[in-house]
């Protein structure tokens, strides 16, 4: 077996990696990692220095609990509104009413968890630090529990009859919802360095899209896991490993006839969803992912920039680097404002129009790593955080 041996040297002076960013290799069969930014005190770089908000957006809390630290991990709560399905990294998993924070149910499994919950509604699942998945019924009963023989690092995605997975040896395993018997199995090579990140996937109609190390993004039946086609969102450049780094990060997402994806070290697009042919496509890299609306693409860059871009040729629109290397999350469309994170546990509102912040909100202090999920109040946008700490907060704007 090789010898574990450092690069945070390396990865260090690559002045990009971003709050969620963690590179792994795999030398001689052993996987080993370094953890980049997000357990160290302060980012490499100097963040930038919040200055007083000339507040034009009300926004206010709604509500808080705790769910339980995520450890190493990152966790994100599953919106199926009316409610959201969150887990804590102790195996704590509830379902609570989006607009009051109520419980509907709370299950604790007692045993660790290693990414956030996935659900359709009825079906919820969740994978343990050991790999197994288990599936939870709509009153929060478990239902089954099957081994992945892998690690999982992002939450599974649920759907068409399916639980799937993302497992960081590049499968993706799907299983029957109802009685955990595995469906099929998709497998991509492995690369010599990864980010390890948590690389979510989209269900959408009969198709599961997902991004892979590499640059690539592969849309399968969800029903059987055939490949229906294969995209590049970037293309690997460099002459070291490191500078070839060029992951898929953060989920696909989709909207009408577009899958939109973004890549580290790579660029950004959107691709036609029967065919794969790119739509529009600019060198960007993020460690995040990217967002779309109605009118636009958001993208959190490397440097914790945050981005706007058409959604119909991927020009800029505008870009504020007000918030540079505070380690922001992706983006959240909420609005008339998009929201991020930072890794203080500041919520910043930003004008969708111009990119100036219009409000700023605060959550317990700890990192904000995933994207923050948006929801309706009646007719209020809203968006809600799973924390570092554990907890889980819900603003509204009016």
């Amino acid at each position: 077996m090789t010898a574990r041996r450092s690069i945070l040297g390396h990865v260090a002076s690559v002045a990009c990696v971003a709050s969620s960013a963690i590179v792994v290799a795999t030398l001689g069969g052993c996987a080993w990692w370094e953890d980049v930014h997000i357990f160290s005190s302060e980012p490499k770089n100097k963040p930038a220095v919040l200055t007083t908000v000339d507040t034009t957006l009300a926004v206010r809390p709604l509500w808080n609990t705790s769910i339980g630290k995520p450890g190493r991990y990152f966790f994100s709560p599953a919106i199926i509104a009316p409610d959201v399905v969150a887990a804590g990294g102790k195996g704590l998993v509830e379902r609570l009413v989006l607009a009051t924070g109520a419980v509907v149910w709370k299950t604790d499994l007692d045993v660790p968890l290693s990414a956030g919950v996935g659900s359709d509604g009825n079906i919820s699942a969740v994978v343990t630090v050991s790999g197994d998945l288990i599936a939870l019924d709509t009153g929060g009963k478990p239902m089954w529990r099957v081994p992945t023989n892998a690690e999982v690092l992002s939450a599974p995605a649920v759907g068409q009859g399916v639980v799937v997975v993302r497992t960081t040896d590049n499968r993706v395993i799907a299983y029957d919802a109802e009685t955990g018997r595995r469906r099929w199995v998709y497998t991509r090579s492995t690369q010599p360095l990864v980010l390890r990140t948590n690389p979510g996937m989209a269900i959408d109609g009969s198709l599961l899209y997902a991004g892979f190390p590499g640059g690539r993004m592969a849309a399968l039946n969800v029903g059987t896991g055939t490949l229906r086609w294969e995209s590049a969102v970037a293309v690997p450049k460099g002459a070291t490993e490191l500078e070839r780094v060029a992951d898929v990060v953060g989920a696909p997402i989709v909207v009408g006839r577009e899958v939109c994806s973004a890549t580290f070290q790579g660029r950004a697009g959107c691709f036609d969803v029967s065919s794969g042919n790119t739509i529009w496509s600019r060198d960007l890299s993020t460690a995040t992912g990217i967002e779309i609306d109605g009118r636009f693409a958001f993208v959190t860059d490397e440097k914790s920039n945050v981005n706007a871009l058409t959604r119909t040729t991927g020009a800029t629109i505008w870009k504020t680097d007000k918030l540079a290397y505070r380690r922001m999350t992706a983006p959240a469309s909420v609005g008339r404002a998009i929201v991020v994170g930072d890794y203080r546990g500041f919520v910043h509102w930003l004008s969708r129009e111009d990119g100036s912040v219009i409000a700023r909100t605060t959550t317990d202090g700890s990192a904000l790593v995933i994207a923050p999920r948006a929801f309706s109040v009646g007719s209020a946008p809203a968006v809600l955080f799973q924390t570092q700490d554990g907890n889980l907060y819900a603003f509204v704007s009016e």
